[in-house]
């Protein structure tokens, strides 16, 4: 699945030369956290985000450093430092460096992404172009239509079922498939055997449960602690 295929197309935009004090009512009106900032011709040029807006002169937050830090710091950072907490326009607090993807992005890729920057929103470019973002409830939306979709593939009799089962078991790295029984009687599925890892437990139980023409599952598994010996059911 690629960015174009989720991602919302209308989005809320900002210009650089937009007053803050109109961002920030659109910001709170639209009860939204941040917006992708671009020029006259739609170019992607920023981004500002409840997080460019928390350390102003107005709330009394801005940063302060000591002389000895001042120093380390140098005039540089000094200015730009001032010019966000005081800055009147969205081009004074804006983040320039924008994380983006393209539209043909990998969904999996834009995820990994999200992760390792700590972000909730990517923004997507054809070119230079804005043409959608891909956000976290873009995410949860897709996910909530996939899992109201029945689930299909594969035969519905119990044959079947029980070699998908064992099949998905045998495949999996932390299943000891070969110490769990697998039983099916129209549609239901048993699960017998010993387990030496509590959390295999519900990690089976699901194997089964996702596999096509399931109506339940009965886990009759016991696990027995590997120093002791000691055994405990289901």
């Amino acid at each position: 699945m690629l960015a174009r295929d989720i991602m919302t197309r209308t989005v809320n935009t900002v210009h650089p030369r937009t007053p803050l004090a109109d961002l920030a009512a659109r910001m709170v009106a639209d009860r939204i956290s941040g917006m992708p900032v671009v020029d006259d011709n739609g170019k992607l040029v920023g981004v500002v985000t409840e997080g460019d807006l928390i350390r102003r002169a107005e709330t009394g937050t801005e940063p302060h450093h000591s002389g000895f830090m001042d120093l380390i710091l140098g005039p540089g950072r000094l200015a730009t430092d001032y010019v966000r907490a005081r800055g009147r326009r969205v081009c004074d607090v804006m983040t320039e460096n924008v994380i983006s993807v393209d539209a043909s992005a990998e969904l999996a890729d834009i995820v990994s992404l999200m992760e390792k920057k700590h972000i909730k929103r990517v923004p997507v470019t054809r070119g230079e172009a804005l043409v959608g973002v891909v956000s976290r409830s873009d995410l949860v939306r897709e996910l909530a239509k996939r899992l109201a979709e029945p689930c299909s593939g594969g035969k519905d009799d119990d044959a079947s079922i029980r070699d998908s089962i064992c099949h998905e078991l045998a495949s999996a790295r932390w299943a000891n498939a070969h110490n769990v029984a697998v039983n099916v009687q129209d549609g239901q599925v048993t699960l017998e055997g010993v387990i030496f890892n509590e959390a295999v437990r519900p990690a089976i139980r699901v194997a089964a449960e996702n596999t096509p023409g399931v109506t339940a599952v009965h886990d009759q598994m016991v696990w027995v602690e590997p120093v002791t010996g000691a055994a405990l059911g289901a």
